[in-house]
C-alpha cells in the first residue's frame, strides 16, 4: 500500500462520492457549510470525524486564511478544538496554507473499498441484527471500553442514521458483549463502522467473521461496493481487511493548530 496520502490511489468521483456516504453513515449534530467546506460539530460525541473541517473541493481557494479564522471561532463557540480533515479534496492552497502556519498531522487513516460482487461470503452465517439500539450502544460503548458518559452522544447518533442499517453484537456464553459491527446499507455502497473486539479476543476470528456477516446483511439487501476507514498505524486491521479483499481508495490525515501543543485526544 501507499506510504503517504499524496501516494493514495484514487479518483475525484471515488472520494466525492465515499465522503458523501461517510457522512450519511457517521451523521454530525450539525453541519455547517463555508463555502465547499463542510463544518461538522457534534458536541455530544467526542470523536474527530464529528468535530472537524472537510473540505470537499479541490477548487475552492478564496479567502482560506480569513475562513479558517472564522470556522476557528465557530469551533472555540462550543468549546471544541478546531480541527481540519484533510481528504484529496482538500485545495492544495489550503493544504499549503495550513502548513505555513505549522498545523501539525496526526490520525492518518486509510478508506478502503472491495467489489463485493468478487468476496467469497458463502460460508458467512445469516445474523439477524440487533434492533434494540439501546442494546446495541451498551455495546460498543463496553466492548470499545468508551465512558458511559458517551451514550446519550452514541444513542442520539445512530438513531439519526438514515440509510437502512445492520447493528451487529457478538457475545460469550455468558452473554457479554465481545464484539460489536454496524453496516450502513446506501444503495449500492455497504459501510462498516464501529467494528470492535474485546482485547482478550483478539487475532481469533470474530473480526473477520463479524465484518463478513455485516456484508452479506448488506449484500442481501444490494450493495455492491464496500468500504470502511481504517487508522493506518492498526497494522492488524490492515492485514484483515486485506485478507478479505480490501483495497486503499484514498487517505486522509487530521490537522491541529499549532497551539494545541498535543493532538486532541479523541475517537477517529
Amino acid at each position: 500500500m501507499a506510504t503517504t496520502e499524496a501516494d493514495a490511489p484514487h479518483s475525484l468521483a471515488t472520494v466525492r462520492r465515499l465522503e458523501a456516504a461517510g457522512f450519511r453513515a457517521w451523521p454530525a449534530s450539525e453541519t455547517a457549510y463555508d463555502g465547499t467546506w463542510a463544518i461538522r460539530l457534534t458536541p455530544g460525541f467526542d470523536a474527530k470525524r464529528l468535530n472537524s473541517v472537510n473540505p470537499l473541493d479541490q477548487g475552492d481557494r478564496r479567502d482560506i486564511a480569513a475562513r479558517v479564522e472564522r470556522a476557528r471561532e465557530r469551533f472555540e463557540a462550543v468549546g471544541r478544538p478546531i480541527l481540519f480533515r484533510q481528504s484529496p479534496l482538500a485545495p492544495p492552497e489550503l493544504v499549503d496554507h495550513l502548513d505555513a502556519e505549522g498545523w501539525s498531522r496526526f490520525g492518518e487513516s486509510l478508506v478502503l473499498t472491495a467489489d463485493l460482487t468478487r468476496i467469497d461470503l458463502s460460508g458467512t452465517l445469516d445474523r439477524i441484527p440487533i434492533r434494540d439500539l439501546g442494546r446495541y450502544v451498551d455495546a460498543s460503548l463496553a466492548v470499545h471500553g468508551r465512558d458511559e458518559a458517551m451514550r446519550q452522544g452514541l444513542f442520539d447518533i445512530l438513531g439519526a442514521i438514515r440509510p437502512p442499517a445492520g447493528f451487529f453484537v457478538r457475545e460469550n456464553p455468558e452473554g457479554v458483549p465481545v464484539a460489536v459491527a454496524m453496516a450502513i446499507q446506501d444503495n449500492d455502497l455497504a459501510g462498516i463502522l464501529d467494528l470492535a473486539v474485546a482485547p482478550d479476543l483478539r487475532r481469533q476470528g470474530l473480526g473477520r467473521d463479524l465484518v463478513a456477516t455485516a456484508l452479506r446483511f448488506a449484500v442481501h439487501r444490494g450493495a455492491r461496493t464496500g468500504w470502511l476507514q481504517v487508522e493506518a498505524a492498526n497494522t492488524a486491521g490492515i492485514a484483515l481487511y486485506d485478507r478479505l479483499g480490501f483495497v486503499e481508495a484514498y487517505r486522509y490525515v487530521y490537522r491541529a493548530p499549532p497551539e494545541a501543543a498535543q493532538p486532541p485526544a479523541m475517537l477517529r
